[in-house]
């Protein structure tokens, strides 16, 4: 478990896989009625509730500060709450697969912002992965949904929005990081926060008679909060040891994921330039990850 804890390629490959767990289970929930706004609000108030509850386990508390309120409730809004919305509200007209590989695009919006806000860049070679990455997602974005059944161009901008708010929210959480505080005290903040603001747009909007269709996916919900739960405690993991544009590559990851189990267990197809795109972005995975060793590699050397 350690070694896994301190691999970043590892953390990557755990986090984006538990990652693309959720769009199949976000169908599921969302065919079986659930709101978009409710089903994050569960992945949120599931993996905060697990996490807290480890935490305590473990004898350890949130010291609440300024700092860290504000760090919990700008992630719970650009990381959380905003792309789990709009990822929901997609998934039923855009199927599993297609919507997780919008994130697939975060990467580059992820680099574009490291370059502007001068936080750490990748190497050439993370840069040329990167590249090939995009160059798949865009052959995946032109197909417009399932084969056969060509999403509305507005829910395909709704699907691209996924990856610009991912993308704000790896750079917020690596240039406001508090210091002294681990990855699952910022897991549970964050996802306590976001169950927060959530819970309130819900009942503003819905009403309490919006979670009454939770109750016909019961299996689901408990599958969606185990897997997130074990996701987001990997996640911030992967934060601190690969960096903001390392950790935007599990996008390519959960993209598999979902592309795969729409496919087998969702009933989806997808046309053959999609299946081509997503062997063209898991190239450029496996680029980014070698561009990554090589950097830790250097920095470890300049170290000694």
């Amino acid at each position: 478990m350690k070694l896994l804890w301190d691999s970043a390629a590892g953390l990557l490959v755990v986090t984006g896989g538990l990652l693309g767990l959720t769009l199949p289970f976000g169908k599921l929930a969302t065919a079986a009625g659930v709101p978009a706004m409710v089903w994050a609000f569960v992945i949120s108030l599931g993996a905060g509730g697990v996490l807290l509850l480890a935490l305590l386990v473990r004898g350890e508390r949130i010291r609440l500060t300024a700092h860290k309120l504000r760090y919990f409730f700008v992630t719970a809004a650009v990381s959380y709450a905003v792309p789990n919305l709009l990822m929901f509200s997609a998934i039923p007209h855009l199927g599993a697969g297609y919507t997780g590989i919008m994130f697939t695009l975060s990467p580059v919006v992820t680099l574009v912002f490291s370059i502007l806000l001068g936080v750490r860049r990748p190497n050439l070679l993370g840069v040329v992965g990167i590249a090939v990455g995009f160059a798949g997602a865009v052959m995946v974005a032109v197909t417009r949904g399932e084969a056969g059944q060509p999403a509305e161009f507005f829910w395909v901008a709704v699907g691209l929005l996924i990856p610009v708010s991912l993308a704000a929210g790896n750079i917020y959480r690596t240039v406001d990081w508090p210091e002294d505080t681990g990855p699952i005290e910022l897991a549970v903040g964050s996802h306590l926060a976001s169950a927060t603001l959530l819970l309130a747009g819900i009942l503003t909007l819905f009403g309490w008679q919006a979670f009454a269709p939770l109750g016909a996916v019961p299996l689901v919900v408990a599958g969606q909060v185990a897997s997130a739960s074990a996701m987001f405690a990997f996640f911030f993991r992967l934060q601190a040891v690969g960096g903001p544009v390392y950790l935007s590559q599990i996008g390519y990851v959960a993209a598999a994921v979902g592309l795969f189990a729409g496919t087998i267990f969702l009933g989806e197809h997808y046309q053959l330039l999609t299946w081509a795109g997503a062997v063209i972005i898991t190239i450029g995975v496996f680029i980014t990850t070698k561009a990554q060793n090589q950097t830790s590699l250097k920095m470890r050397s300049q170290a000694a």
